[in-house]
């Protein structure tokens, strides 16, 4: 069964949603994101992908107080992403509560760094984010797009013993229009030991039928969850 990982988005540290990247189309779904954690472990949801957007702007750790919170007042497993760039970043994010965090940008940028943070902390807890745009890797809250083609700079982390990554299609991200079935097929074909985790354009139950058809093994939902166009009774049913 797919597993079903819901996200939330910070702002200030508010629970927000964005609309393929773009800060200038932020709506505010919660003004209390520990509450929505709440919803969603009450309904047997195991993890949460929480993404500091503040952090990925700032380019270091910002809203670790709101990672804390969560992590103190449920038992959710917590992958924790957005501007973390150094080994403080990621000291700070793991004694808040973090189970596993997400580096995307440093992996391009600093490729040493990131790699040193698999060695020291050990691939179970550092996942690869893999975001998408026109068959490159979009870095810096997917402001700017690198020269690395997606399939190679997975390939060269696997090497290097990343299991986990996170693949994002920005043009997909926020649009509820269904998400890359065929690239996520086509990653698998590649990397078939890889535990891949769908992200973006998720709309409806559908979506993630589709997504589990392909083998698929874990999925990212967020403005679906918000907007209404999966309900929780869902989610406790799939996951």
């Amino acid at each position: 069964m797919i597993e079903i990982i819901p996200a939330i988005d910070l702002i200030d540290g508010k629970c927000v949603r964005l609309t393929q990247g773009d800060y200038a189309q932020k709506v505010i779904y919660n003004e209390d994101p520990l509450e929505v954690a709440k919803t969603f472990e009450g309904f047997g949801i195991r993890r949460l992908h929480l993404v500091d957007l503040d952090g990925a702007k700032a380019q270091h750790i910002v809203n670790h107080k709101t990672l804390y919170n969560i992590a103190v007042h449920t038992s959710l497993v917590i992958d924790f992403g957005g501007g973390l760039k150094s080994d403080d970043d990621l000291r700070i994010a793991f004694e808040n509560g973090a189970s596993m965090i997400t580096g995307g940008s440093i992996a391009v940028k600093n490729a040493a760094a990131f790699e040193r943070w698999i060695t020291v902390y050990g691939a179970g807890k550092i996942i690869l984010g893999a975001d998408v745009k026109d068959g490159r890797i979009a870095v810096n809250g997917w402001t700017e797009t690198a020269s690395a083609e997606l399939v190679p700079f997975i390939g060269g982390y696997r090497e290097k013993g990343v299991v986990r990554v996170i693949c994002t299609d920005v043009s997909r991200d926020g649009m509820m229009q269904g998400p890359s079935v065929e690239l996520y097929r086509l990653l698998l074909e590649q990397f078939p030991d890889l535990y891949l985790i769908a992200s973006g354009g998720v709309g409806s139950a559908a979506d993630i039928f589709a997504l589990e058809e392909a083998g698929v093994p874990a999925v990212i939902i967020g403005k679906a969850i918000y907007e209404g166009k999966i309900d929780l009774k869902s989610l406790s049913a799939l996951h």
